[in-house]
């Protein structure tokens, strides 16, 4: 019989583009505050930067408490 082995998983690149967004979303959200309160390009990288970093922790938090 061929098909995907039962180690496999076909949902994995699915489940690894959302992770991606989130921490996307979050670190750009953060720019976007950031630049509406007419911050400087620093101020504006400097909020992407940290958003990025609370968004990969909020995701770690996230694939923590779901396993």
């Amino acid at each position: 019989m061929v098909g995907p082995s039962r180690n496999e998983d076909p949902n994995r690149a699915g489940r690894t583009k959302l992770k991606a967004g989130i921490v996307l979303l979050v670190g750009v959200s953060a720019g976007l505050v950031t630049l509406s309160g007419g911050g400087s390009i620093v101020e504006i990288a400097t909020a992407i930067a940290g958003g990025l970093a609370v968004g990969a922790a909020l995701l770690a938090y996230l694939v923590r408490i779901s396993v």
